[in-house]
């Protein structure tokens, strides 16, 4: 799909904080993240909400959760994680292609859902903390 955010950045067209790619999904640092290592996992084939993909890439983007969780709760000493998927407008999607949210939490830091505004340099510097843990 030629105008999808998530298509673009899986093509390379726009710049994100990688995490981790496998041939069927593309993980990255939410820009807006709720908490520190807030990533987001995509499948690589574009489908706006999850049923209109495939049984395949519902299960990759799970596959990608389990493969990732531990280096990702290593890296950033995170005690904990919430899993989320916002599907379609009236349940608060805003990008739309399928995309999970992964969410590190933290012993003693409030659980919250609101957007922070993280500086570039932070993001690099978890991006690559997680990166190296793999």
């Amino acid at each position: 799909m030629t105008d999808c955010l998530f298509c673009k950045i899986i093509n390379g067209e726009i710049p994100c904080y990688k995490i981790y790619e496998d041939d069927k999904t593309f993980a990255f640092l939410d820009i807006g993240p709720v908490c520190k290592g807030h990533i987001l996992i995509i499948p690589k084939n574009h489908a706006q909400v999850m049923q209109e993909g495939t049984l395949d890439d519902a299960l990759a983007i799970m596959t990608t959760v389990y493969k990732i969780a531990p280096f990702v709760m290593k890296a950033l000493g995170a005690s904990g994680y919430n899993l989320g998927m916002n599907h379609g407008l009236s349940g608060g999607q805003d990008i739309f292609h399928t995309h999970m949210h992964f969410m590190p939490r933290y012993d003693g830091v409030p659980r919250k859902y609101e957007k922070q505004k993280v500086e570039h340099d932070e993001l690099v510097k978890i991006a690559s903390l997680i990166r190296e843990a793999f």
